[in-house]
């Protein structure tokens, strides 16, 4: 009896859906597409239990005539190639004709679609694959809804996550498509209430300030640039915007979303030597190639591409990016002049080397050397780095991560964490996904002392704050949390650890100071009572001990 066997068809769909249908964001991606290509103004999608009961997708676009709605939902039937070679110029966003009859295989799908000179539409009833109903309906533009999602394929269904988490998944899809096509306006209803509304926006950047504020924009540096073929603008982080996550990185190409290693690997590298360790930058990345020079059938998804020659990208990106991150830096646009006078030091005083300076006279640099002044018990050595002699030798000390070592074990035992309420409270604006995840864990950030209130519209209002972060990033600190709560943590590490890491990361974050006297000698006996005043967080040290027999051996003396 012969072992191989040609499956069923409704078997197939159901392999097929596998393939692209994921989980409800994967449907709302693929509905969301549809309607871009269609030429939609708006898009409107309403959601009901996290998209697993239902998701309505609604267009104004161009819709179809009932011969075309007919054969939508047979597989592979496509109106956006027809032959071999169209397969290697793809224009639009999807081109398979795979998704609307995976999406029909498991689930119960209704149709509703016009054209916008014939008022005679037509609407069909799907369930598991199979037609229940056509029937005519006056429509203009496309609605679509998908109701019971995996009804059919209870294995599928229960590895579903929770709602909350479902949700957050498709803010995120939605965010991502509305950020690479500002032109067309974009509207989320969540249980009935309105979630996202995204008007059309003029260009790239008035939709990135749409989507997470304005104060999150000014930390941009916008570049354009184009040669032989290849065009971008791209919004990247200053250098005094950089993260704890990589929370806000998108690439996309000929506006699709996609993931590309070589890309990011890129950006990194542009900011070689400017970069902390452990931080990561921001960059949203548009793209536009000539689509004969890059294959979008790579995957089912359409998340990985094939491109003709890499290494030109490669090198576009990255020398667009480098330079552009070079003229924005003061250090290589304008000379150096002297170091302050070190009267500064004695009298107390900290120099600051955050921020940019109002002429180029008052630029200050970092000295190979400092001179030995004996009325200072330190050396200050650069960067973040001073010198203390004593107890027998000569101890380095990395003052950031000896800052970041305090407040974390401040943050987590309560101990110390003197917080004050804001005099004016701060509205702070941040994306959808990162506000809605915060609103539900207001408790775990006021553990750590940050007292925030829901102002709505993606819009939170900081009332009180631990005071040695009255100078951080606030949005900065608000967005690295919600980052933590959507990414969780590592097996060893608790929520709170991880969050109170990347909040102690802000408390030096914005620039680098020479410390006085006093701040010296107040974060040496704070650092010596922590639990483990070595590490910071991270586990980087804090201090490096050299004892006089260190040191007479790094001079070969016996």
């Amino acid at each position: 009896m012969p072992q191989i066997k040609i499956l069923p068809p409704e078997l197939r769909n159901k392999i097929a859906a596998g393939e692209v249908i994921e989980r409800p964001s994967s449907v709302v991606k693929e509905l969301i597409e549809n309607s871009i290509d269609a030429e939609s103004t708006d898009i409107n999608i309403d959601i009901l239990h996290a998209g697993k009961r239902l998701i309505r997708v609604s267009d104004n676009g161009k819709g179809m005539d009932k011969d075309d709605a007919m054969l939508c939902f047979k597989r592979h039937a496509t109106s956006k190639i027809s032959s071999e070679k169209d397969l290697f110029n793809i224009i639009t966003m999807g081109f398979r004709g795979e998704a609307l009859p995976s999406i029909a295989s498991v689930s119960k799908v209704k149709l509703i679609t016009g054209i916008k000179d014939n008022p005679a539409g037509i609407s069909i009833e799907i369930d598991a694959g199979e037609i229940k109903e056509i029937k005519d309906s006056q429509a203009i533009g496309t609605i679509i809804e998908v109701r019971d999602l995996f009804y059919n394929l209870p294995a599928r269904k229960k590895f579903l996550k929770s709602n909350s988490t479902e949700l957050l998944h498709i803010i995120d899809i939605i965010t991502r498509e509305a950020l690479s096509h500002p032109k067309i306006g974009f509207k989320l209803t969540v249980d009935g209430k309105n979630t996202i509304i995204l008007p059309s926006a003029s260009g790239f950047k008035e939709r990135i300030m749409q989507t997470y504020g304005e104060e999150f924009v000014n930390g941009l540096l916008e570049i354009q640039a184009g040669e032989n073929g290849l065009s971008m603008i791209s919004f990247v982080s200053k250098s005094n915007f950089f993260r704890n996550s990589k929370s806000h990185q998108n690439i996309f190409i000929n506006k699709r979303p996609v993931k590309d290693s070589s890309i990011s690997s890129a950006v990194y590298r542009a900011y070689e030597g400017i970069l902390p360790n452990d931080k990561h930058p921001v960059f949203i990345i548009f793209l536009d190639i000539e689509p004969s020079k890059i294959d979008f059938n790579v995957h089912p998804a359409k998340r990985e591409v094939r491109f003709e020659n890499k290494e030109i990208i490669y090198r576009f990106i990255f020398n667009s990016i480098r330079d552009s991150i070079r003229g924005e830096r003061i250090e290589y646009s304008r000379p150096f002049t002297e170091l302050p006078e070190m009267t500064s030091f004695i009298k107390g005083q900290d120099v600051s080397f955050s921020g940019a300076p109002a002429n180029p006279s008052e630029i200050i640099s970092e000295p190979a050397c400092i001179p030995y002044v004996p009325s200072l018990p330190f050396i200050f050595l650069g960067d973040t780095f001073i010198a203390v002699s004593g107890k027998g030798g000569l101890t380095l000390i990395d003052h950031h991560a000896a800052h970041e070592r305090i407040l974390y074990e401040k943050l987590l035992k309560k101990i110390n964490l003197n917080c004050y309420q804001l005099l004016f409270p701060k509205q702070v604006v941040l994306s959808h996904k990162e506000y809605r995840v915060l609103i539900d864990n207001l408790d775990l950030l006021r553990d750590f002392g940050i007292d925030i209130d829901d102002f709505g519209h993606d819009t939170v209002i900081v009332r009180s704050l631990p005071e040695e972060l009255e100078e951080s990033d606030l949005r900065g600190i608000l967005s690295d949390a919600a980052a933590c709560l959507i990414k969780g943590t590592a097996a060893d590490k608790s929520l709170k650890e991880e969050i109170a890491a990347r909040i102690a990361c802000h408390n030096s974050i914005r620039g680098r100071k020479i410390l006085n006297q006093e701040r010296v000698s107040q974060l040496l006996k704070e650092l010596e009572k922590t639990e483990f005043p070595d590490q910071c967080p991270h586990g980087r040290p804090t201090r490096i001990f050299y004892s006089l027999d260190d040191l007479k051996k790094l001079f070969k003396r016996k």
